[in-house]
């Protein structure tokens, strides 16, 4: 997972469907081996590339441009899909979870990414330093490097604009742990959809109280809106509990449920549909803050429970390119908001001649480099970090199974 990436954007954040495979220790090895997930790996590169168009939206695009101004409903999705592939790995071996590993696996995952596209970012730092008090600069940088700048309704936007959902990321993985290992959790198939739902109605007060008491006094609000109270309700990590925890429980319920790969191809099929076509009808007639808050999460989690099925859908949504941007796509969502505005104030299609392929240069340039950023960065560097640091003592095997 904005202007802002809620703008929003993230997600993303966001991170999750399918890093690249790496070594787990043999200490927590259980005799069941996780199968790959590739449904969830395409859907984020149609989520990562929808926020592109989101926040720059093709000329020309009427007829698909409300489908396009959904897109601050991604983030979201991003979030609830990483609750999802966390408990789908990590739920069955929970007692045996070590903190500290799990920790530096997180960040050998998302900071080289993320640093980079810090580095990336230093003209817009430079504005921001143009653009601010001293002293809130500085907050700001400090914030921002530690990935807290969610934590500020007026700095969560610091720097790289979509990286606040960072900060919702980082304090949701700290927390995983021991959330995992409650040992509260309910058994039934039963009892856990009686918590996602009860996940999903708690996600909802949030954006209805804001309707209900309008803090801010504003009389019209969509993506454009600014104000300190619905900035806080936007990026504050505390916001995104509930659906990380629906998540959470979406994946235990996936190991509580027996679905035939017909009917998750069913699940598939129709929620896709219905996406489209609500958000086609339905979402420009909608309070923006409802849907900001969650109205969609039933929706978006029966499509993962369909894209977890081996069938045409999840094959065609993982074909080729899709599933390779999909690995990509933490790097795709982390870089493409100030790329665009180094592209353009760069005039790179100028230079070269191409003013008449844009913006369609501009995109292609922006995934090309997450790409190459997912390839060079981003894989090695955790592999490196993950092969001798974290995972150092103990011998390694290769994983079977995307880490959330």
């Amino acid at each position: 997972m904005s202007s802002s990436a809620t703008a929003e954007p993230v997600v993303l954040p966001l991170s999750e469907a399918a890093p690249p495979h790496y070594p787990v220790p043999t200490a927590e090895k259980t005799t069941e081996k996780k199968p790959p997930l590739p449904g969830l790996t395409g859907i984020r590169t149609f989520l990562a590339v929808g926020i592109l168009f989101f926040h720059y939206t093709p000329p020309h695009a009427t007829y698909i441009r409300p489908i396009i101004e959904a897109g601050f409903t991604y983030i979201g999705c991003f979030l609830l899909i990483s609750g999802f592939v966390l408990s789908y790995n990590y739920a069955h071996r929970a007692a045996s979870l070590k903190t500290g590993r799990f920790y530096a696996a997180r960040a050998s995952r998302l900071y080289p990414v993320y640093f980079m596209s810090l580095v990336v970012s230093l003209g817009m730092l430079r504005l921001e330093w143009l653009a601010r008090p001293h002293a809130e600069f500085w907050t700001g940088t400090v914030l921002t490097l530690t990935l807290m700048q969610g934590w500020s309704p007026t700095l969560a936007t610091f720097w790289n604009t979509v990286a606040w959902t960072l900060s919702t990321e980082a304090m949701l993985y700290l927390a995983f742990p021991f959330i995992i290992r409650g040992t509260w959790w309910p058994k039934s198939a039963r009892a856990l959809l009686l918590l996602f739902l009860a996940c999903w109605a708690c996600e909802l007060v949030l954006p209805i109280t804001y309707m209900a008491l309008n803090p801010d006094g504003l009389h019209l609000i969509d993506r454009y809106s600014s104000a300190y109270w619905l900035r806080l309700y936007k990026y504050t990590p505390l916001a995104y509990v509930p659906i990380f925890m629906a998540g959470i429980t979406l994946g235990r319920l996936n190991n509580a449920i027996t679905l035939s790969d017909r009917s998750r191809m069913w699940m598939a099929f129709s929620t896709l549909s219905f996406i489209l076509v609500f958000f086609y009808f339905a979402v420009p007639h909608l309070p923006y803050i409802l849907l900001h808050g969650g109205l969609l999460t039933p929706v978006f989690a029966t499509m993962v429970l369909g894209l977890t099925g081996r069938h045409w859908v999840t094959r065609a949504i993982s074909w080729g390119p899709i599933g390779l941007f999909g690995r990509a796509s933490f790097c795709l969502y982390l870089l493409h908001f100030n790329l665009w505005n180094i592209l353009q104030t760069a005039h790179v299609a100028a230079h070269l001649h191409l003013e008449w392929a844009e913006p369609w240069f501009s995109y292609a340039s922006i995934l090309l480099i997450a790409y190459l950023a997912y390839a060079l960065v981003e894989k090695p560097v955790q592999s490196y970090l993950l092969t001798n640091y974290v995972y150092k003592s103990t011998p390694p095997r290769q994983a079977t199974t995307p880490i959330g």
